[in-house]
């Protein structure tokens, strides 16, 4: 217990005070490190999909207090929230965004502060259908400014 209290809070103290994640070397998997309420059952779905997909993903349980404090380090507009939020290579990744935006975000490493998938869209990563319903949903990508742009769409 002890030894994940003090990796929440090495890493809410990394960016809460600007440093940046590192990613993984090339060659080497993504690391995500995920925060959400400790209640979030759908964002433990989008979890596993990060995982099924290669991805190394560390997962911590927060306040929606601390949510909304780190979410603000990234100037994450109100619009785009989602039940849980990543961070990948000093990027803000919020919502149920697929593990291929995530690596490409990664690789092209465009200038903004992140990605996110606004809400919880029917067949995204953890919001799967057990009929295998889906609705059309894009991941938006934002700068700290309030700029955003279409990243991709599913």
């Amino acid at each position: 217990m002890k030894k994940s209290l003090g990796l929440v809070a090495a890493a809410m103290a990394a960016l809460l005070t600007g440093a940046s994640i590192q990613g993984a070397a090339a060659g080497e998997a993504t690391e995500v490190f995920v925060y959400k309420t400790p209640t979030c059952g759908c964002c433990v779905g989008a979890i596993r999909h990060l995982e099924r997909e290669g991805l190394t993903v560390r997962s911590f349980d927060v306040s929606q207090r601390q949510l909304g404090e780190l979410r603000a380090q990234y100037g994450l507009p109100a619009d785009l929230l989602s039940c849980h939020s990543a961070y990948v290579d000093g990027y803000l990744v919020e919502g149920h965004v697929p593990a291929s935006a995530i690596r490409r975000l990664v690789a092209e490493r465009p200038n903004v502060a992140g990605i996110a998938v606004p809400g919880m869209p029917l067949g995204a990563p953890g919001m799967e259908h057990p009929l295998g319903l889906r609705e059309a949903y894009a991941v938006i990508a934002f700068g700290a400014e309030g700029e955003r742009t279409v990243f991709a769409q599913y």
